[in-house]
């Protein structure tokens, strides 16, 4: 017959002595031969090298049938080989893990235990929708009445049945609420988990078991008070699994419902002012106790202490929970900043942590407690951090400081200087939109154009001298000649010097000669502009003046929709500037000490303004209504659009966003944000608040100001950010472009 079949052992060896695959691919070939000539003896034998060489990822599936024959065979050795090649070979796509149903039935109900327990492990692996419905019974028989080992393997096995057909856990409720009343903590931990995963999945489930928070509580609290045990303490905690397992129970049955909350303070309280930190196994304990005082209606003090807690995580030398405390920290932000506030020092000293995860979570976190009372020094902090932090941090963090600063500046100079600071430190790291929005601040502050020449021309030039008319095309021809200068910035400053053509006289030839070098420069943009300049010069020098004249200042309401980059590089909607009165219109050309533009009027017109749109408005008649528009639904929650177009601003489309509930619950943390293309402005007004209550309550609503002066077709992407009864926090992308032809025609 050839030579013989090789152990184990002597497989192994072979393999990592063989240099090529041939040794396996000759053993496979000999595995697959016994196999068709079914040699009974040899059948423990060839599956377990087979499933070693499954191990080392070559094919094995032609070894199915054979661990089916082993798994039905009444001598044990053979049926626990069967059943661990049954769960290593076998899964729910092939057809072949059926025919273990039979067998695994008549398994459950042997004598021996550890028959039992071998296809309990089995259909707890394996064990597919239709599996879990036809043994269903044989397990629930089991964790009711068997030994008490076979109990446990029953509930670990009743909780995949739970996960794969929820409708069963209508069986395994009764089960629980004997096994609650059980002493042995191995039990209790399979008992709390299972009622953990069917309060998750049924409603009707988490209202039975919100009446078993007292024995829950009661469990937590013998574990917290019982002394040193051999068999289940760790580093002086009591059975710390235990005690993460019934944390996280309460946590399911507390929320949403006073009544239980209540009933567990005392005991949380307890557990979060008795577990000791100096090992990972009470932090780890005591990270489950704040999530459960966040997350269910605790009492105000115990929501300071679990601050406190977490405020303390961030004093170790773990990086791991300090950062897991900077995580839950960022979560807290909404439900009680000001006690986060008094950890702010210790945040900001996470910044200087060399591990770049602990100071990205850092920064987000000191960017979210920036308030009007503290963005001084915050901001401070985190300038210093710009300067010295990896170029991948420039982004994220010259962003966040653009954002609060246009959030909470407390006057313009403060703004201006700190957008400028921004953009010494960051150069290109900045959002796309920076230069834009300081160009229009400026513009807007008159009163400080003397100081902000002088501050521009410092960072240019890294002087604070006087500045004089003549130094200003000087600094921007040296901007143009470093090789360091990006092309964005050199055809910035080439456009700068135009525009000081018409303001320095004086300077024009020097002016020209700077502009007609780059017309043969290598970079298309910039020998485009040099181009068009050159022949504004040559051909149209007439025209020169009119066509470099000074820009009007943008209107509030025309930058209401403009989109701002926030922290984490997200856009959102700027707070509107204040209106400027007309005697202020003016540009940068104006920083030089010229005096200022009279205000714009359309030529040959005699007609007072308001006249006009008087006149305009005339004719008009009342618009049909739009239709509303069902946005999204889902996780029990609705988002649906009502539009409305003023008659005075037909560019002007006014939504209203409905949330509501469709099912019992709260949800909570709602943040809807949205953005348009580029020819399109929207802004957000504040929310009506941030909890959708149930069908009963009132929605929540926010308005939408779309400005759309071209008319171009409405498309919106919306972000929702929200935490759903089940408390797992939930974001969802949605983009809209199915919106009525009236809202925007």
């Amino acid at each position: 017959m050839g030579d013989p079949l090789m152990t184990l052992p002597e497989l192994i060896r072979g393999v990592r002595g063989a240099r090529t695959q041939e040794l396996v691919q000759r053993e496979c070939a000999r595995i697959r031969g016994a196999i068709r000539t079914g040699d009974p003896q040899a059948g423990t034998t060839n599956l377990t090298k087979l499933l070693y060489i499954h191990l080392l990822g070559y094919p094995a599936h032609f070894g199915q049938m054979e661990c089916l024959k082993l798994l039905a065979s009444p001598q044990f050795h053979q049926k626990r080989i069967g059943y661990l090649g049954a769960a290593l070979l076998l899964d729910e796509r092939q057809d072949a893990h059926l025919l273990l149903t039979n067998s695994i039935k008549n398994d459950l109900a042997h004598p021996s235990p550890c028959v039992q327990g071998l296809a309990l492990a089995c259909l707890g692996c394996l064990g597919s929708a239709g599996m879990c419905r036809d043994l269903v019974g044989e397990v629930q028989r089991l964790a009711g009445d068997a030994l008490a080992p076979m109990r446990r393997k029953a509930v670990a096995c009743a909780v995949h049945m739970v996960r794969k057909v929820p409708e069963l856990s209508d069986i395994f409720v009764p089960v629980c609420d004997r096994l609650l009343k059980e002493h042995s903590q191995g039990l209790l931990h399979g008992t709390l988990l299972l009622i953990t995963e069917m309060c998750e999945r049924r409603p009707d489930v988490l209202n039975h078991f919100r009446k078993a928070v007292p024995r829950v509580v009661e469990i937590l609290h013998n574990l917290e008070v019982s002394g040193y045990s051999l068999e289940h303490s760790i580093m002086g905690v009591s059975n710390p699994f235990l005690q993460v397992r019934a944390l996280r129970l309460l946590r399911v049955l507390g929320q949403g419902s006073e009544e239980a909350s209540e009933a567990m303070n005392d005991t949380l309280a307890q557990v979060a002012m008795n577990t000791e930190t100096s090992h990972n196994v009470g932090s780890a304990v005591l990270y489950e106790t704040v999530l459960t005082i966040t997350a269910v209606h605790s009492a105000p003090g115990l929501r300071v202490l679990a601050v406190n807690i977490l405020g303390r995580f961030l004093l170790s030398r773990d990086r791991n929970i300090r950062s897991v405390a900077l995580m839950s920290l960022l979560r807290l932000v909404r439900v009680d900043q000001s006690a986060l506030q008094r950890h702010r020092a210790t945040v900001l000293a996470c910044l200087r942590d060399p591990d770049p995860s602990i100071h990205r979570r850092a920064l987000d976190l000191s960017l979210a407690l920036m308030t009007g009372a503290n963005v001084r020094t915050m901001t401070q902090e985190l300038l210093g951090f710009l300067e010295t932090c990896p170029p991948a941090m420039k982004p994220p963090c010259a962003s966040g400081l653009l954002f609060a600063a246009e959030r909470f500046a407390p006057n313009k100079r403060w703004h201006i200087d700190t957008m400028l600071q921004v953009l010494t430190m960051a150069g290109s790291s900045v959002p796309d939109n920076a230069v834009s929005r300081l160009i229009q601040l400026i513009v807007g502050a008159g009163e400080l154009h003397p100081y902000i020449v002088r501050r521009l021309y410092g960072a240019l030039a890294c002087d604070i001298s006087q500045v004089e008319e003549g130094q200003v095309p000087a600094l921007l021809e040296r901007v143009l000649q470093s090789h360091l200068s990006l092309p964005p910035t050199r055809a910035l400053a080439l456009t700068a010097l135009m525009k000081l053509s018409t303001r320095l006289p004086g300077d024009i030839d020097r002016i020209r000669r700077i502009v007609s070098v780059f017309g043969s420069c290598h970079d298309i943009e910039l020998q485009q502009r040099a181009v068009e300049y050159n022949a504004l010069f040559r051909k149209y020098d007439h025209l020169r003046a009119s066509v470099l004249e000074k820009m009007p200042l943008v209107r509030a309401e025309e930058e209401e929709g403009a989109e701002v980059v926030a922290p984490g590089g997200q856009k959102r909607a700027p707070f509107s500037t204040a209106q400027e009165e007309p005697s202020q219109v003016a540009d940068l050309l104006d920083l030089l000490g010229g005096p200022p533009a009279d205000p714009l009027v359309p030529a040959g017109s005699d007609t007072p303004v308001a006249e006009s749109l008087l006149d305009l408005l005339e004719d008009v008649t009342t618009a049909p209504p739009i239709p509303p528009l069902r946005v999204w639904e889902g996780d029990g929650l609705r988002l649906d659009f009502a539009f409305q177009r003023p008659p005075a601003d037909p560019h002007l489309l006014l939504i209203t966003a409905s949330a509501s509930r469709t099912q019992p619950g709260t949800t909570s943390g709602f943040l809807l944000q949205a953005a348009v293309p580029k020819a399109l402005q929207v802004q957000l007004e504040a929310p009506s608040g941030t909890s959708v209550p149930g069908p009963d309550g009132a929605p929540l609503s926010q308005q939408l100001r779309v400005r759309n002066p071209g008319q171009a077709p409405l498309r919106m992407r919306l972000r929702l950010a929200y935490t759903p009864p089940a408390g797992v926090p939930v974001q969802e992308t949605l983009e809209i472009n199915d919106f009525p032809a009236a809202a925007w025609q």
